[in-house]
């Protein structure tokens, strides 16, 4: 599709948008949103005609692009077939999402419950934990991303946990490995690996195995900052959840369905949690959708005492069939082979030859369709571009870095110092190139801040 620029209708939307709309994680009045007029495959544009590359996949949930035909298409055939129904019963397209992803989860993970998105998928996550085990405590990682309702918000381990972290929410965190920045103060994978074991292992003694219900990670933290955990880690997590009793809870929300160019980041690790949480790319976010994937130990929990948890849309029919669309428009096009293919061939090796050039890059790490590139001041001292938690004039590098970004023609995934790529997993060969030509252009104007 040809944008045609109408400025005066972006007008108009803009100033609804200002008078009415509450927008999340903003200060109401410091935000200037983007009216967007339209979107298709990797490309979105606004009123006044220009298209943008979308390095960010919306909210890293457009796994198949935007306005994919044969989703659209379920989506009306559904809603003219059966446009809503309740929970309690069977419809068709609801159990047909459920055999689909069933079928991909790792393990025995084969009872799958609807949520809205991916933090209901968490609070429902951790109290099938707790009523499972009748313990308390959830540990969580720092560094994480976990949802904004109100449990999952006290798991999440970034700064926008702080205002809403009630300090009695049973939630203990602990350190993660992330080997650019250990806080074990390793050389090597292995030495990262060894000691955030024996970190986590400790802080289990301490607050004491009888109490702890769950521990959650997400398989490869998302929005903190992509960091694939060392060989290793997630067995030995396992491990120490087999010793203890403890739920396994991996959460897939952002890494699942493709993103990392296996169906769950988990397939890579070769581990299977207790339970999964997902959303995003099961239907490509063309439909509120989330869920938990079930082993069996669990779910025979609730084989005949009830679950005392629900919602009123809980496998709405049209997110179902959004679901079942976009699975299968996965397997057709081969959307995951091809995540992983131009991951490793494109994607991988163009933003290390970025960082050969740019003294502004200090790391870059990632597979599949699911990059970070750390960006600093300093490459021997690893000092962050903007200091942690920057705003207003200290984040005035990555904010210059970002304009670059989307006046070179890509919108850019910026969080504290880094730059996510993140694009949809059927991004042609191509439009990856034209891409990272514009991350190249923009991470010249972050070298001008390198010391």
């Amino acid at each position: 599709m040809t944008p045609q620029p109408d400025p005066e209708a972006g007008a108009a939307v803009k100033a609804a948008d200002r008078a009415h709309v509450f927008h999340s994680w903003s200060a109401q009045e410091l935000i200037d949103p983007l009216a967007v007029a339209g979107a298709e495959g990797s490309y979105f544009w606004d009123y006044d005609g220009r298209r943008y590359l979308d390095f960010t996949s919306g909210l890293v949930y457009t796994n198949i692009g935007y306005q994919h035909p044969e989703v659209v298409a379920a989506i009306q055939e559904q809603a003219a077939r059966m446009t809503t129904f309740a929970p309690a019963f069977a419809v068709e397209a609801r159990s047909e999402a459920a055999r689909l992803i069933a079928a991909r989860t790792p393990g025995n993970l084969d009872k799958i419950f609807f949520t809205n998105g991916g933090a209901d998928a968490v609070e429902h996550a951790l109290r099938m934990a707790r009523l499972h085990t009748g313990r308390p405590k959830v540990l969580s990682a720092y560094r994480s991303y976990h949802g904004g309702t109100q449990q999952a918000v006290n798991v999440t381990g970034d700064p926008r946990r702080w205002a809403s972290d009630s300090g009695t929410a049973g939630v203990v965190h602990f350190w993660a490995p992330f080997l650019y920045r250990s806080r074990f103060y390793a050389e090597t994978e292995e030495q990262e690996c060894a000691r955030a074991l024996e970190h986590l292992e400790t802080t289990i003694a301490f607050e004491g195995p009888s109490t702890i219900a769950a521990i959650i990670l997400e398989t490869i933290p998302g929005t903190a900052g992509i960091m694939p955990p060392p060989p290793g880690y997630l067995a030995g997590v396992r491990e120490l959840c087999d010793k203890y009793g403890i739920v396994l809870v991996l959460d897939e929300v952002m890494a699942g369905f493709g993103r990392t160019g296996t169906w769950f980041a988990a397939d890579l690790y070769d581990v299977v949690p207790d339970l999964m949480t997902f959303a995003k790319g099961v239907n490509s976010g063309y439909v509120p959708l989330g869920g938990v994937a079930i082993s069996s130990e669990i779910a025979a929990t609730f084989a005949t005492r009830p679950y005392p948890g629900g919602l009123t849309y809980s496998g709405h029919p049209l997110a179902c069939a959004a679901a079942v669309a976009t699975i299968n428009v996965m397997e057709e096009e081969g959307v995951v082979e091809n995540a992983a293919a131009l991951g490793a061939s494109v994607v991988g090796p163009g933003l290390r030859e970025l960082a050969e050039r740019h003294p502004s890059v200090g790391e870059v790490r990632g597979t599949g369709m699911f990059w970070a590139v750390e960006l600093v001041r300093d490459r021997e001292t690893r000092e962050p571009l903007v200091p942690y938690n920057a705003s207003g004039e200290a984040n005035a590098p990555m904010a210059a870095f970002a304009a670059a970004a989307k006046k070179a023609g890509i919108w850019p995934f910026v969080n504290m110092n880094r730059t996510h790529v993140v694009p949809p997993l059927n991004t042609s060969e191509a439009e990856l190139k034209e891409g990272l030509a514009a991350l190249d252009t923009a991470l010249s104007v972050a070298d001008e801040y390198v010391r």
